[in-house]
Order: C-alpha cells, then sequence, then structure tokens
C-alpha cells in the first residue's frame, strides 16, 4: 500500500486512502518503531474493568498518554496503582484503529522515586504487620551448630566471597549455594524460588538455616526484598532463615519476617555458626571441671565408705576394758565414799529436842498462817459456786414442763403413760389422764368419768449424810 504524503505538486486523479486503511498504516509503523518504551509520568483516571484490565493515563505537564494494562500483568504488580502516584511504566505503543488514538500497551509499571517508594513500603509494613508476620512468637530459634547452610545470593560478587570465607574462618559446614538475581525485575520471583527450594529438600541435603543476602544500594536496588512474594515466602519458611540484606541501616521488609537479621552478609556468617577455636577451649574448659569434680566426688564417697567399715573386733573391745580398769580401780574409793556420806547422813538425824520442838513450833505456825489466807479465798469460792448452783436451779425449774403447766397448759397421757399427740388418738384411747399444773384428771374421749388411778407411791426422803467421826480437830 502506498501512503500519499502531501506535496507542492498538483492533486493527481491517484485512488484516495480509506480511514480504515491509514489508521492500519499508522498503527503498524509506530508499533515497529515503538515496540519497547520506558515512560515516566503521573497516574491519573486509574480504572480496573470488570475484566482485570486496567485503563489509565500517564501524565505531565504538557501532555497526556492513554495506557491499558492486561490481567495477567495487573496481577503482578508490587504496588497498588493510585491517581497521582509518579509511576515508570514500560511497554510499547500502538494505536486504537477505532478510534486512531495512539495509546501505551504497559508490560510492567513500578513507583518513581524514592518518596513513592517509602510511601509504598510504609503501606506494606502496616499490612503485613496487622496480618501478624512480625510477631515475635512466629520467630524460629536458629541451631546452634548447624551442619548444612543454605545461601540464597548471586552466585558472584563479594557477598558469597565474605560468607564463604567467614564461615571458613569460624567453623567449616557445608554450604549450599541457590543462585538468585538480588537487583531488577526478576529478582523478586528468583529469591522466592530459593527460600522454597530449600525448604523441599529432603535428606542431608535440606539445609538447617538459610541465609538470604545482598550488599548494599538504593532503594529501588533493595527492593525486591520488598516484595510480598519475598516476604511471605521468608514467613512460611519452615527452616530458620537469617536475613543480611545491604548494611546496618539499611531496613527491607524480609529483616521483619526473619528470624535473625543480620547487619551484613559477614555477619550472618558470624550468626550462623560459632568459634570452633572457641568451642575447643570451652570444651576443654569444660571437661577439666568435670575431671574435679569427679575426684572430688569420688574421694568423698571414699571417707564416707571408710568411716562406715566395721573395726577390728580387737579395736571393739579395748575401748570397754580401758573403762573397766578404770572403774575397778576407782571401786575402792567410791565405797569409802558411800559408807562416809551414810555416817554423815546419821549423824546428823541426831538432833536435840530443843531444836526439834523449834521446828515444830515454826511449821504450826505457817499452818495456822496459810489458813488465815487461804479462809477468804476458800469463802469466795463457796459463794460463787452457791450462785451459780442456784441460777442453774432456776433456769431448770423455768425451762421444766411443770412450768409450762402452770402457765395453762396440759399433758395428755393414756393408762399406760404413753404419750396422747392428737385428737385422733384420743380418740381411739379408751381413757387418758390430762396433766395441769395443779394436779391430773382422768377423762374419756365419750366424756364419761373414768376411774380415779391409784394414788402414787410417797417418794422417800433422801437421808441426809452422816457427818463421819473424826477425831481430828478443825482446821479453821
Amino acid at each position: 500500500m502506498t501512503v500519499i504524503m502531501p506535496s507542492d505538486t498538483p492533486p493527481s486523479n491517484d485512488a484516495a486512502l480509506s480511514v480504515s486503511d491509514l489508521a492500519a498504516s499508522l498503527k503498524r509503523t509506530v508499533e515497529t518503531n515503538y515496540d519497547h518504551v520506558v515512560v515516566r509520568g503521573e497516574l491519573g483516571r486509574v480504572t480496573l474493568a470488570r475484566s482485570g484490565h486496567m485503563y489509565c493515563d500517564l501524565k505531565d505537564d504538557k501532555a497526556v498518554l492513554n495506557t491499558v494494562m492486561w490481567k495477567g500483568q495487573v496481577n503482578r504488580l508490587p504496588f497498588k496503582p493510585e491517581e497521582g502516584l509518579e509511576v515508570i511504566a514500560t511497554g510499547r505503543l500502538s494505536i486504537y484503529e477505532g478510534r486512531s488514538n495512539y495509546q501505551m500497551i504497559a508490560s510492567s509499571m513500578r513507583p518513581a522515586g524514592a518518596g513513592a517508594l517509602m510511601a509504598l513500603l510504609e503501606e506494606r509494613k502496616k499490612k503485613f504487620a496487622a496480618e501478624g508476620l512480625f510477631a515475635p512468637e512466629h520467630k524460629k530459634k536458629l541451631p546452634y551448630l548447624p551442619r548444612t547452610i543454605g545461601v540464597v545470593t548471586s552466585p558472584t560478587g563479594a557477598v558469597i566471597r565474605d560468607i564463604l570465607h567467614r564461615i571458613r574462618d569460624r567453623f567449616p559446614v557445608r554450604v549450599i549455594v541457590w543462585p538468585a538475581l538480588v537487583q531488577g525485575d526478576s529478582a523478586a520471583g528468583q529469591i522466592t524460588a530459593g527460600i522454597e527450594g530449600f525448604n523441599t529438600m529432603t535428606g542431608a541435603d535440606r539445609p538447617d538455616v538459610l541465609i538470604v543476602a545482598r550488599g548494599g544500594g538504593s532503594i529501588e536496588d533493595l527492593w525486591p526484598f520488598n516484595e510480598e512474594n519475598v516476604v511471605r515466602a521468608a514467613f512460611n519458611s519452615e527452616i530458620p532463615l537469617i536475613s543480611a540484606v545491604g548494611h546496618e541501616t539499611d531496613t527491607t521488609l524480609i529483616d521483619y519476617v526473619s528470624d535473625a537479621r543480620a547487619p551484613t552478609p559477614t555477619g550472618a556468617a558470624e550468626i550462623a555458626v560459632p568459634v570452633r577455636s572457641e568451642l575447643l577451649l570451652m570444651t576443654g574448659e569444660h571437661g577439666e571441671r568435670l575431671k574435679r569434680a569427679l575426684a572430688r566426688r569420688i574421694g568423698q564417697s571414699r571417707d564416707k565408705l571408710a568411716a562406715a567399715r566395721l573395726p577390728r573386733p580387737e579395736s571393739l573391745l579395748q575401748a570397754k576394758r580401758q573403762r573397766l580398769d578404770y572403774a575397778s580401780a576407782s571401786l575402792p574409793k567410791a565405797a569409802l565414799a558411800l559408807v562416809q556420806k551414810a555416817r554423815l547422813r546419821v549423824s546428823r538425824l541426831a538432833i536435840s529436842p530443843a531444836s526439834l520442838n523449834a521446828e515444830i513450833r515454826a511449821s504450826k505456825q505457817r499452818l495456822r498462817d496459810t489458813a488465815v489466807r487461804a479462809r477468804p479465798a476458800l469463802n469466795r469460792l463457796i459463794e460463787a459456786r452457791r450462785n451459780t448452783l442456784a441460777a442453774q436451779g432456776k433456769l431448770l425449774e423455768t425451762l421444766s414442763y411443770q412450768s409450762t403447766l402452770k402457765r395453762g397448759y396440759a399433758i395428755v397421757r393414756d393408762t399406760d403413760g404413753n404419750l396422747v399427740r392428737s385428737a385422733t388418738a384420743a380418740a381411739s384411747t379408751p381413757s387418758f389422764k390430762v396433766s395441769f399444773g395443779d394436779g391430773d384428771v382422768m377423762a374419756r374421749p365419750d366424756g364419761a368419768t373414768p376411774p380415779s388411778p391409784p394414788p402414787a407411791p410417797p417418794v422417800p426422803k433422801a437421808a441426809k449424810p452422816t457427818k463421819p467421826k473424826t477425831d481430828q480437830g478443825s482446821l479453821f
């Protein structure tokens, strides 16, 4: 197809192009010459269609570029596109023939500038914190002495050399390197694959601890370690994970979900393994302490055994024989001293009548003094007991059933002396006795007068206690 360009020559009789032909020709020209473009601009009129495609504008202060991104690329965006956010879009130019409008078909998009990335980083940080990905209870304990260490990093560069060199100096163990890009659009996917790949290993190849490492750089360079797929892979890792991304002042989201964070890749190696020479020294010191403790324990046990061992029979009898010899030697002296003590007691008993009479008089006087002091106390005791007895007698009289009868009540008994407790029982009783406070009356249910009961035998009076005769005079 030939495109007629404007010229200064007068028009000819050549056939004219249709609008669709011109639009198709322009589309081919644009798509051929602009098959890969990178455009920086501010997002405007962001619309997410039901189909999943995104339609938006890229604009600056002088122009507007219509942009479309298909569903597959939208789902892989590392951020949420919003109006006013400055982005860098990568794609190709095309022309929509239906309206002859040129537009950009974006294949990828990322925030432009550190300010936009920091805002996105803070938004993701709040999201993951709300989900509990940073909670301390999810942290796993690092093994003290791992047999195998897995490292996810670039296979070339200073980072992997520093890690291997530091591990070799401290405690040589097996190291497996999972090569991955640590910068660029595909870095996040490769880092995620490395973490998940190590977790799928079994047997002797499975690492005991993982190190995800990268050297320092700008926030754009470190951005793959802020991607959601990397953060979730680190959180879901069953193998304890150490993050060592950037320098000590650099912080990425993987640092929050990892089980330990190292300020540098070299620091990650120091966290992963102890120093072999220090372990040997510590083991030797522990061995010496164990030897000393064991020797001390053996000595104590030997002393206890010697103390518990039975002595010779001669030594058992030797002490007793010696005590017997001492007793035999002191027996005559002890017998003589005993006789002398007996004689002294007998001589002391030979007391004169005058001194005996004086002792008797003194004893009588002490007895009289005691009687004088005891009489008031005895009288008070007798009076208190008498008052207590009188009070208890009054209480007994108040609580007795005779007092109740005197207040107008009566007791009904049958001829056998059993209580009649109800009118029904009284109706079936031939005759009964009604006791009042001043006497008893016989009655019958039909109202007839029953015969009087025989008088009760008199109660014999208690005999008064006789005072025993004694020749002893009154103490008082």
